[in-house]
């Protein structure tokens, strides 16, 4: 039995304004033809597969025509959960049409856990058990209570999150009880300790604080395959190749611009995996270029002996002041197909304010950097904001989770 392990797809994502739909329509051709290849039995999607709760149609329509393709594979089951970027409501909606395509998608928490232990079969022979567990909400997993504090918040969401584990993977114990050849594989959209991130990749803090990255201890020792989403970079939790996050398989910003990205192929004998690092194509190539004028011209001249395609982002760090830096590098690149995305060029600003500011635009800035800039517009005293910076991101992170599919 093989089983495909993707998450992070984020169909829909910009890049500085600029609509990326091809890269995602050649990620999902080529992951058509990769299950087809590799001869896959079950895909696992473990969340983000849209970069918004409301996707565009195009999003929607390069989603549903991937499960139809899938549909007409070797591969017979498709397991989808939400993450935290996802409308959990807007991901279910279709869940009974597409179980005729073998497709079955869990993005809300149910009320009973036993809907999330998905019991897969190979004609009448049990091949897996499924603990198909979403991104779990706030409201999921934690009752709040008047008066608590950040730090007993975070101690109930992972007490929360553990005993949702345990009872999800218990029940999947009880299923294949007296079949120890039977995989249980869990599948999970969270940050756990010790996960490694880049600036600029949009991974968002799932709960307010650091004490909700998740310990490996959370989960039940019955899970033989852990499959995670949420962090872009492909890793291993813990170095224990059988809990893995497989990563985005597109780069979301510059600061992956180099990684290769990757899915993860398992290969089940009895219930211990085989496990293989499917490399993924480049589909648009990213380059950023750091240095003095000089630095970035030879590196634009080198590319385009190439004859690279790649969408650049560039900074400036010479010393001389070049207010026309744009118009300089638009004309080197006249003649090619190369796109610049951004440009960073601190010395206009630095020179102009005689180093008494620092140039910031807003696509620089997280939502706490412009609440940490008003902080100190307003002359907050130090000992008060902390808590107000908490209590900041927990509203943030309640809109940015807010269903608006849901009724």
């Amino acid at each position: 039995m093989k089983i495909l392990h993707t998450s992070d797809w984020h169909i829909g994502r910009t890049l500085y304004g600029k609509k990326r739909y091809e890269e995602f329509e050649a990620f999902l051709q080529w992951l058509v033809e990769t299950i087809q290849m590799q001869k896959v039995d079950i895909l696992l999607v473990c969340g983000d597969v849209f970069d918004t709760g409301n996707p565009s149609n195009r999003a929607q329509e390069l989603y549903y025509r991937f499960l139809c393709d899938v549909a007409n594979t070797c591969c017979r089951h498709v397991i989808v959960i939400a993450g935290n970027h996802d409308s959990p409501s807007f991901l279910d909606a279709p869940k009974a049409l597409l179980r005729t395509l073998h497709v079955q998608v869990i993005g809300s928490t149910p009320l009973k856990k036993e809907e999330e232990v998905l019991v897969l079969y190979n004609r009448e022979e049990i091949e897996a058990i499924i603990c198909a567990v979403p991104y779990l909400h706030d409201k999921d997993i934690r009752t709040a209570e008047a008066g608590e504090t950040i730090d007993d918040k975070n101690a109930k969401l992972v007490e929360g999150l553990k005993k949702h584990y345990e009872e999800v993977c218990s029940i999947a114990e009880q299923k294949r009880r007296g079949r120890p050849d039977i995989p249980i594989i869990a599948m999970g959209h969270l940050f756990t300790a010790g996960g490694k991130t880049v600036e600029g990749d949009g991974v968002r803090e799932l709960y307010v604080g650091s004490l909700t990255h998740i310990e490996l201890d959370v989960f039940p020792s019955c899970i033989d395959y852990l499959a995670l989403g949420h962090l872009h970079i492909q890793q291993y939790v813990g170095n224990q190749m059988n809990r893995c996050y497989s990563g985005s398989p597109i780069p979301m910003g510059f600061g992956e611009a180099n990684q290769e990205k990757r899915v993860m192929l398992l290969e089940f004998n009895d219930a211990k995996p085989t496990i293989l690092e499917l490399s993924v194509p480049c589909f648009q190539q990213l380059v950023r270029i750091v240095g003095p004028l000089e630095t970035i011209q030879a590196k634009l001249n080198a590319l385009q002996e190439e004859h690279s395609q790649a969408w650049l982002e560039i900074e400036y760090s010479g010393k001389d002041l070049i207010p026309n830096l744009r118009e300089l590098l638009d004309e080197s690149l006249l003649d090619s197909t190369m796109e610049i995305r951004r440009i960073k060029n601190k010395q206009v600003m630095d020179r102009v304010l005689n180093n008494l500011s620092k140039e910031e635009t807003l696509d620089e800035l997280s939502e706490q950097d412009v609440f940490i800039r008003c902080l100190d517009a307003y002359k907050v005293p130090e000992e008060e904001r902390k808590e107000l910076i908490e209590s900041y991101t927990e509203i943030v992170q309640a809109l940015q989770e807010d269903d608006a599919n849901a009724e």
